[in-house]
């Protein structure tokens, strides 16, 4: 009787579509399932940068400042998506070539295969969830430059970033370029690629573009803890699609990679509330919000490949080092990084990726090392892979941030500043009391 219960289910069951094989053993016909996933994490990825990280930064800011925010993360976003549909993916993940760029086979997107070499989902799912790393990348640094920075400027530099920065370190790590195959470097969702990237840029950025008015000395206290609160709770449950979709299938990989997204985070975020107990005296909500956020760049790179607990001491560490950081780069250094974009961005992104060489080995619980590589080698090789895109970053926003000014000054004026970007640069208040 329970097997003829059984009888449609398994009949139902073998109906289901899954990967077709060519006669050559490559898959040749995508699997539902875990397309359907990667579009969902697209989803979730671009909830990250709007409204996610929008409302995340923009509560930090002062009121007269939010609307600027959060038009300048909308349209960073869209500039860095439609770049990468004319020339950014096939910069990145183009045919190999040298190793160092992607071949042009596919600007416009054009010439997409049925199936992305290595998954079983389409090319062309494999480029829209990449093209939300693309777009949430560049916006990551507008925090450093709040306050006081001219929007053609940031509009002018996040493009030419996208593809001189962005799209190249990508193609080194993901796309079959030097650094991933040649070296070994591992990055699982771009701790090296979009944190490392963008936390050092920001930094440079931020040392170019000068203090705002006042900083040190004045206290420029968020306008809106609450709206801060809330992006982080979006980027929280967004970063499941950016750490669980980097697996590129619905499988053991991605619930192992979100477990140990959500076990940093959590345990990140309740470090930071430790921290903050015994040097300020009082747990704050921006602090829950930040370590959150701590925790989770430093685990990105390292997600598919640690245990749950090494993710949690993962978080906790990055929690610590991100905390003082800051101190180090407001207080010692008086770099005005205003949102401290390299102190929790960078900071967490290189933190992860240098200790996933320790945290991947099997006898900690890892998935353990590639044939031929120990965790003396793979340390190694995560530190050529950090160290040489530190330099590029560095080298490249520097160029970038010299030719974008040629056209658009990269300052506000004095006045400008002071009555606030939201009027005089958009026309425009976020807050409206009649």
């Amino acid at each position: 009787m329970i097997k003829q219960r059984l009888l449609p289910l398994a009949a139902l069951l073998a109906a289901l579509p899954g990967p077709a094989f060519a006669q050559d053993g490559r898959i040749d016909v995508a699997n539902s399932g875990d397309t359907a996933w990667l579009l969902a994490s697209s989803a979730l990825v671009l909830l990250m940068a709007m409204p996610g990280l929008s409302l995340f930064y923009g509560g930090l800011v002062r009121a007269k400042n939010f609307l600027s925010v959060l038009v300048q993360c909308g349209a960073i976003a869209a500039v860095a998506s439609v770049l990468w549909i004319v020339v950014g993916y096939t910069l990145a993940f183009g045919e190999v070539s040298n190793g160092w760029l992607g071949g042009g086979n596919a600007w416009m997107l054009i010439q997409l295969g049925n199936i992305r070499e290595a998954t079983a989902v389409p090319e062309s799912a494999f480029a829209l969830f990449q093209m939300t790393f693309a777009a949430i990348t560049p916006a990551l640094m507008a925090g450093a430059w709040v306050d006081r920075a001219r929007f053609g400027w940031v509009l002018a530099f996040c493009a030419l970033w996208s593809l001189v920065v962005y799209a190249p370190v990508a193609h080194w790590i993901w796309g079959g370029g030097w650094l991933g195959q040649g070296m070994g470097t591992l990055d699982w969702a771009g701790g090296i690629v979009i944190h490392t990237t963008a936390g050092i840029s920001a930094l440079v950025i931020a040392v170019m573009l000068g203090k705002r008015n006042g900083f040190p000395q004045t206290l420029m206290l968020p306008h809106s803890p609450s709206l801060t609160m809330a992006g982080a709770a979006m980027l929280w449950v967004g970063w499941f699609g950016f750490n669980g979709g980097s697996a590129l299938a619905a499988n053991d990989d991605a619930a192992a990679a979100i477990i140990a997204t959500h076990g940093a985070a959590a345990s990140a975020a309740l470090v930071w509330l430790l921290v903050e107990r015994f040097t300020v005296g009082k747990p704050t909500s921006v602090g829950f919000a930040t370590g959150a956020i701590a925790g989770l760049a430093t685990v990105t790179p390292a997600a598919g490949f640690i245990s749950p607990g090494a993710a949690i001491l993962l978080g906790a560490a990055g929690a610590v080092l991100c905390y003082f950081a800051i101190q180090l780069v407001k207080q010692k250094l008086e770099i005005d990084d205003s949102l401290d974009v390299f102190a929790v961005h960078g900071v967490g992104g290189i933190l992860g990726s240098l200790l996933l060489g320790v945290f991947m080995s099997e006898s900690l619980g890892g998935v353990g090392y590639a044939e031929r590589m120990t965790m003396g080698t793979q340390m190694a090789a995560q530190f050529v892979g950090v160290g040489v895109t530190i330099l590029w970053s560095v080298i490249g926003s520097v160029i970038l941030a010299v030719m974008a000014s040629v056209l658009f000054p990269m300052r506000v004026s004095e006045d400008a500043e002071r009555e606030g970007l939201d009027i005089t640069s958009h026309g425009e208040r976020a807050w409206e009391f009649d």
